[in-house]
């Protein structure tokens, strides 16, 4: 009597997992998955909860535009499943989890590269870089000439050598003026502030005064609120109310990285990340730098 009751139940529960199946093959992004890695029905079966919790994250990551935005139970990776005799799940990381890695490492060779910069090593023979090299030059020449010198939004395609440029600027301003430089890498500064609040306020009076400042790769960083207004909207108000030079190093234009900055998690602030530009535009002169990528 009782194997007949267990039988009961083991039938009603193989009833109930093909009905539930049935219902997770109603969506196309189920069944790309299972066909894609070719899993076998018993398998489908068994592990048909956690194929679908892989279906919404990648649905989620469809609609994504950034690490800022990601809906994933672990931020910037989407789970997986591996199938080889037995069905493992794994964290694969997205496309921008991807990017942020290769400008980790791009970052640590880059550091190596800016902190030895030096104008003599400055390459003049291409004739695109020019203009940039001459405003560089001249800002030297004037340095102790004119006290409130205006700064440079230097934009241009990735691996065109902005931040070696102003680096190598910047760091003989140190050596033969006395000046005291700072650059910064935008992201890793905010990431650095988000994991330690008890570095903010110290590091934002060192930002708000140094004598020339560097702000690299602006517009890269994960957009917030918070990281727009509370630290880059004060490091900037600040050093234009004093006329304290300041630099920037982008990818994105002006036009572009205004778009950028108000887009946020929470909401899109256009006049908060206006007020951010013509802050900028009040502290630099902007231009392009068009070059070949010399980080290949």
């Amino acid at each position: 009597m009782m194997e007949k009751v267990s039988m009961t139940l083991s039938e009603k529960i193989e009833k109930e997992l093909e009905k539930e199946l049935s219902k997770s093959l109603k969506d196309e992004e189920f069944c790309n998955l299972v066909k894609r890695n070719k899993l076998p029905k018993e398998v489908v079966i068994k592990n048909n909860t956690k194929l679908m919790d892989t279906c919404d994250e990648l649905k989620n990551c469809k609609t994504c535009k950034g690490l800022f935005m990601c809906k994933n139970k672990v931020s910037g990776h989407v789970l997986y499943p591996v199938f080889d005799e037995t069905l493992k799940f794994i964290y694969m990381p997205c496309k921008y989890q991807k990017e942020l890695a290769r400008k980790e490492v791009d970052k640590k060779n880059k550091l190596n590269e800016i902190k030895n910069a030096r104008m003599k090593d400055i390459d003049i023979n291409d004739k695109n870089r020019v203009e940039v090299i001459k405003w560089l030059k001249e800002y030297y020449d004037n340095y102790e000439k004119i006290n409130t010198l205006k700064g440079l939004y230097l934009h241009g395609s990735f691996g065109s050598g902005k931040t070696f440029l102003i680096a190598a600027l910047l760091n003989e301003l140190e050596i033969s003026k006395n000046a005291i430089t700072e650059i910064v890498y935008f992201p890793e500064l905010l990431r650095n502030m988000k994991e330690d609040f008890s570095i903010v306020e110290e590091k934002l009076d060192f930002l708000k005064n140094v004598d020339i400042l560097l702000i690299d790769d602006i517009g890269a960083e994960n957009v917030t609120s918070w990281g727009r207004d509370e630290i880059l909207g004060t490091i900037l108000q600040y050093r234009m109310n004093n006329k304290l030079s300041t630099f920037f190093t982008s990818n994105l234009t002006l036009e572009e990285l205004e778009n950028h900055l108000s887009i946020t998690k929470n909401n899109e602030d256009k006049i908060k990340a206006r007020r951010i530009i013509e802050r900028i535009k009040q502290l630099t002169e902007d231009k392009e730098l068009v070059s070949k990528n010399r980080r290949n």
